[in-house]
């Protein structure tokens, strides 16, 4: 979980703090990120770090012949290259009782992020929602979202991205 976390920081948020330069995907080669680490006194091989990425419950990270990136939840800008997708018509947001009020006036935003994450389910919504506290579900009116023009992307590891979610479409 510590290594997991620590490539979620670097691949998703500062690669800088370590000496990493993402390219425009959002990738980096594997000897570079292994070296990063190692300088940054999180020694990895190969064999760990790819167990890392296979036995990662949320399917965090890509692995691409020598280069590695996090599928989604970027705070710097990639392109991640996913297409538009028709959503399902409904899709899930976890969060928070404090948070529920101010995502009714505004909606849902990315908070730091290039994109707002929805679940296809309310299970994992739920597992979102509780890493903060007593989890709260919201569901999306995501097919009305997207009949009005929202482009909606899913990314490698079933995670649902879209730029943001007007209040009037959360129930």
């Amino acid at each position: 979980m510590r290594v997991s976390k620590f490539l979620s920081r670097h691949l998703r948020h500062h690669p800088e703090d370590i000496g990493l330069s993402l390219d425009a995907g959002g990738w980096v080669d594997v000897d570079d990120l292994l070296a990063a680490c190692a300088r940054h006194g999180v020694v990895l091989s190969r064999d760990e770090l790819e167990f890392v990425v296979e036995s990662n419950d949320k399917r965090r990270f890509a692995v691409e012949g020598n280069r590695i990136r996090a599928n989604q939840g970027h705070s710097v800008a990639v392109e991640l290259g996913l297409v538009a997708r028709q959503p399902p018509d409904v899709l899930y947001h976890g969060t928070v009782a404090a948070n529920v009020e101010t995502i009714r006036a505004e909606g849902l935003k990315p908070m730091g992020r290039n994109d707002v994450h929805l679940s296809s389910d309310v299970d994992t919504a739920e597992r979102v929602g509780a890493r903060r506290g007593k989890p709260v579900v919201l569901t999306v009116q995501a097919k009305a979202m997207h009949e009005e023009g929202h482009e909606f992307r899913l990314a490698e590891n079933g995670v649902w991205l879209v730029a943001a979610v007007p209040p009037r479409f959360l129930q």
